[in-house]
């Protein structure tokens, strides 16, 4: 198999090459690796190769994705006796001890690991650009950020060195990645993936592990391995009636859809991304369901004060762990990880508590628009890709430098306007993914617009807790209505990047 056949199937058609003997894992796997060293060098999507033992050590011959090459993120998706450095130089020499659930998940549908995927440190930020790893590069331009916190992923799957890769998302990680790479990218439901055993949840239960991928098939077979708890895991959530491979075949019933392009936050949000909503709403309508102006009613400076204290909170818990672990110092990470450390710090603990109770009223306020409608439809970003290192400002460093000088007086600054003002840095131009990961509800980005200068443009989709088998259903109607495969050519066609 020559790298230009390899670029023509997603994960589920490679699969079936091997059991028809079409194709052989290693005639896959060696196709993949030399895509890699094509691109690679330029989008540094990859950060830790493994190459070698993937030719080395064949993949297991059951499983529904028998011999399909695939990469895993460099964060939270454990392989024992190799790295994860969650994209920070503080846990370069962090060796896992034991697979993950998600891993050991990826071995039994018969994936086939080539190696980890950059992201920026601690999963942060909505770009890849860490100090250990430096950018990661959007192919579609590659003068643009690929999104983040899983870019590595997306760029690695956009640009055909694997048909879907490692990903999750405790704020839009996956769904990001996805609108700025052109890919399908779900954030399933609190509690269908473990994240054993290691954890009990990741972030409270904001945070979930799934996939990047070209295709919905893809998505779909891989969350069917993927989904059901593992022993001890503290929140379990019923499963669904049959596979989500086979409801992305199935035709769903007619949708009542509530559709926003205002950003919660207030922000501006791009033309491109409002024609995204806006063109997507004319399809749905065309093919049946009914579209309504409408938006869960929640107070938007609350979500992101709410979000960004689980920021706070989870950043200076895995600073105090780093260093208890690794003897890792503050000039270890990076200068807004440092911050948002002390913030954490000195976060008074009732504050915390108050502000995590509040994500009930989120849930309560999308639980009633739900009562109404099936599913939202809004913009997956508010803001297309930014270029790479357009978001470091001299006006972001001197909040960032002002309010640490703040901390290190003992000034009190959690409730003062410039908290809410980094609030709204860091969310304006992704505004719209945080409301599913607090209620830790199911939503999907998908790649159904492009501009006139040919870069693509998500649309996000979130349904009720556990009804990810309604999205893959008008995701298979979707892909169907608005292809997008044949929007890779350009890319396939290139031998570097």
């Amino acid at each position: 198999m020559n790298v230009s056949d390899y670029l023509q199937f997603d994960a589920v058609g490679l699969a079936d090459l091997v059991r028809r003997k079409k194709a052989t894992p290693r005639e896959i796997i060696n196709a993949a690796i030399e895509r890699a060293e094509a691109v690679n060098p330029t989008l540094n999507a990859i950060c830790h190769a493994q190459f070698s033992a993937a030719l080395e050590h064949p993949a297991s011959t059951t499983g529904l994705l028998a011999g399909v090459p695939f990469l895993l993120k460099d964060l939270a998706q454990e392989q024992a006796g190799e790295p994860c450095t969650f994209g920070s130089r503080a846990l370069r020499h962090q060796i896992a001890e034991r697979d993950s659930a998600y891993v050991k998940r990826t071995r039994e549908a018969g994936l086939v690991i080539l190696g980890r995927t950059a992201t920026p440190e601690l999963g942060l930020k909505a770009v890849t650009e860490s100090r250990l790893w430096g950018p990661t590069l959007n192919p579609w331009d590659t003068e643009r950020t690929p999104g983040g916190s899983s870019g590595g992923s997306g760029a690695a799957v956009a640009a055909g060195i694997v048909p879907m890769a490692g990903a999750n998302d405790g704020g839009g990680s996956i769904r990001i990645p996805a609108a700025y790479n052109g890919l399908f990218g779900l954030k399933p439901s609190r509690g269908r993936v473990s994240a054993g055993p290691g954890m009990g949840e990741h972030w409270t239960g904001a945070s979930a592990d799934h996939v990047v991928s070209r295709s919905v098939r893809d998505s779909a077979t891989m969350l069917d391995y993927l989904a059901g708890a593992e022993s001890g895991d503290p929140f379990t959530i019923a499963p669904p009636e049959g596979s989500y491979a086979d409801k992305v075949t199935e035709t769903p019933r007619p949708l009542r859809i509530g559709v926003f392009t205002n950003s919660p936050y207030g922000g501006d949000v791009a033309q491109e991304c409002i024609d995204a909503v806006e063109s997507t709403a004319k399809t749905l309508e065309n093919l049946g369901h009914t579209i309504e102006y409408a938006r869960p009613d929640f107070d938007g400076m609350a979500l992101a004060r709410c979000y960004l204290a689980l920021y706070f909170g989870e950043v200076s818990a895995a600073m105090a762990r780093a260093a208890e672990r690794y003897g890792a110092h503050d000039r270890d990470f990076e200068l807004d990880t440092r911050l948002i450390g002390m913030l954490g710090r000195t976060l008074p603990t009732p504050d915390y508590v108050r502000l995590r109770q509040q994500w009930n009223d989120f849930s309560r306020a999308l639980g009633l628009f739900f009562e109404t409608y099936d599913l939202y439809l809004c913009p997956t970003t508010g803001q297309m890709p930014a270029c790479i290192g357009e978001l470091d400002t001299p006006a972001h460093l001197q909040i960032v430098s002002r309010l640490m000088l703040l901390l290190k007086a003992g000034r009190l600054v959690h409730r003062s306007g410039m908290v809410d003002q980094l609030a709204l840095e860091s969310l304006a131009r992704t505004p719209f993914t945080q409301l599913a990961n607090l209620t830790g509800t199911p939503a999907m980005s998908m790649p159904l617009h492009w501009t006139v200068q040919g870069m693509p443009v998500g649309v996000q989709f979130g349904a009720p807790h556990g009804g990810e088998a309604t999205l893959f259903q008008l995701a298979g109607q979707l892909e169907a209505a608005l292809p997008w495969w044949h929007r890779y050519d350009a890319l396939s066609s290139a031998d570097t990047l």
